[in-house]
């Protein structure tokens, strides 16, 4: 596994293909825009240059594709309708989903760690605590093998 150089301010180039996936799915899940326009929002951003491009497109595409079956596995974990999860939390569950599901490569506690640390940079107060809840139970759920080695 290799793991990206970090830019200027200490965000490797994947954690900002995280980002930009998570404000992308936001928009998606709040406006229902087109992919390719929001695709061509993100890309207009200062963090895009320093993203890594496929992995982001890798993400922010895989989780459209497979929105449906990824809350399908979110729900059971919840404690509330998904409904009444903030976007911002929703976009973060689905990233992580996704990565726990086609990233095997990525350690169960890396994309739990990720997800924590976008809520704290994007979300509520509480939220990273709640991120962080969900997606180790989700864990649980998805990779059992890996997670029982703790």
């Amino acid at each position: 596994m290799t793991t990206s150089p970090p830019d200027a301010r200490g965000r490797s180039a994947r954690r900002l293909s995280r980002l930009i996936s998570v404000q992308g799915l936001y928009q998606w899940l709040l406006a229902g825009e087109e992919p390719g326009a929001i695709e061509a929002f993100a890309r207009e951003s200062e963090d895009f240059a320093q993203a890594d491009e496929a992995y982001f497109k890798d993400c922010f595409y895989g989780v459209l594709r497979q929105a449906e079956a990824l809350q399908a596995d979110i729900l059971p974990v919840l404690d509330r309708p998904l409904a009444q999860v903030s976007p911002v939390e929703q976009a973060i569950l689905l990233l992580g989903a996704y990565e726990l599901k086609s990233h095997p490569e990525v350690p169960f506690r890396v994309v739990i760690n990720e997800g924590v640390e976008l809520a704290k940079s994007l979300g509520g107060n509480e939220g990273h605590r709640y991120i962080n809840g969900v997606l180790d139970r989700l864990s649980g759920q998805l990779r059992p093998d890996e997670v029982s080695r703790r």
